[in-house]
């Protein structure tokens, strides 16, 4: 079977890179700018960062911010009619998962109008036409959005998240400044890193890694051990590792997925809004010892990327534990709560373990799993 691969056509790295925003705007022949991104990234003039281009280069532009932190149905619903009344004909994305996320969605319609029922959208759809233009701006360093064919919209009657697949929604511009995550408060900056090690590593050992995602993915890896605690202390070092680390694992998992520390985690945003990088790190670690006896060797490069100095030293038992206990203790490092117990109500937790065992990143997780499996897991750390 062949490995299909999807990236970005250009993005820019570095600090400064946004002043490219305007040049691929003119480049592109582009005339309107449609600005997603959310209230709080407006309220601290974060978005004003990229719009102060727009204006210097006279490019007209309107601003859409009716974006929850775990989108929904309706924040994508009103978007597309924003965009339609804007006479816009490229999107903006700045911000992190959120804002990009309804981006995609809100592009993927505009383009596809069959699809104008978002619930639509779910899984793969059979969309036809590539996304209106992105040129995507994070000011976080965890989803990767910018560079993935993936986008998580809540359905909020139903309590669950969609998460939705389609290589026509990937930005066509990915613009990756640090400067535009340096306002991070610490516990997001802690959030979203470990929300990126999460992609990183369930990539590495989900079911269709391959030599290519699995060379991003050890890299991401390394990159993000190395660089958090710099980024939560927000050090220029760990902020330009990050957004690169971040960025690397994007490119890996987003061709070939994800296991159930995402599967557990979607319910959580859906049911009680848990910011989902949060959610992701709490999980982490339990799930990894869940998976080790399925993992290979795989544990064993972990550790030593993460600096486990005698990993290829140790028994393979051995190897895997030290693998968790470095994720584990970076968790903890960056300030990340170590149970679910302030969030998870045990009414629930029948609900969460069927809701993430249909979710689909769960056929990607190297273990097979049962709903009954997944709630032992959401109990264990409750």
């Amino acid at each position: 079977m062949a490995n299909r691969f999807v990236l970005n056509e250009t993005s820019y790295h570095g600090k400064g890179a946004i002043e490219a925003v305007a040049t691929e705007i003119k480049a592109r022949g582009f005339k309107k700018a449609f600005v997603c991104s959310d209230p709080d990234l407006i309220k601290f003039n974060v978005t004003q960062k990229v719009t102060d281009i727009l204006d210097r280069e006279a490019i007209p532009y309107d601003i859409y911010s009716e974006i929850k932190a775990n989108p929904t149905i309706e924040n994508v619903q009103g978007g597309v009619e924003a965009f339609k009344a804007s006479g816009a004909d490229c999107i903006v994305a700045i911000g992190g998962g959120s804002s990009m996320d309804t981006a995609k969605a809100i592009g993927i319609i505009v383009e596809n109008p069959e699809f104008g029922d978002v619930r639509s959208l779910e899984g793969v759809a059979p969309t036809k036409n590539k996304c209106t233009p992105i040129i995507a701006v994070p000011t976080t360093a965890g989803t990767a959005a910018e560079v993935t064919i993936n986008y998580v919209i809540t359905d909020a009657q139903a309590n669950r998240k969609m998460v939705c697949v389609d290589v026509h929604d990937i930005p066509v511009v990915a613009v990756v400044d640090p400067d535009m995550m340096s306002t991070m408060p610490k516990g997001l900056t802690a959030a979203t890193g470990m929300d990126a090690l999460t992609h990183a590593i369930e990539g590495y050992i989900t079911k269709g890694a391959w030599e290519m995602s699995d060379m991003f993915h050890i890299k991401a890896i390394e990159l993000i051990a190395k660089s958090l605690r710099g980024a939560v202390e927000n050090t220029a070092e760990g902020r330009e590792g990050m957004a690169l680390g971040q960025y690397v694992a994007g490119m890996g998992f987003s061709n070939v997925g994800l296991g159930i520390v995402h599967s557990m985690a979607h319910p959580l945003g859906a049911l009680y809004d848990t910011p989902h990088g949060v959610a992701n790190a709490i999980i982490l670690p339990t799930v990894m010892e869940y998976n080790a006896p399925y993992t290979g060797e795989k544990y064993r490069d972990i550790a030593k990327v993460m600096g486990v100095e005698n990993a290829y030293e140790l028994s393979l038992e051995d190897a895997r534990k030290a693998c968790v206990d470095a994720v584990r203790k970076l968790s903890i490092d960056v300030g990340i709560p170590q149970d679910l117990k302030a969030i998870v109500k045990p009414e629930d937790v029948d609900f969460l373990s069927e809701s993430a065992y249909a979710d689909a990143c769960r056929p990607g997780n190297p273990r097979d799993t049962s709903v009954e499996e997944i709630k032992a897991l959401y109990l264990s750390l409750m």
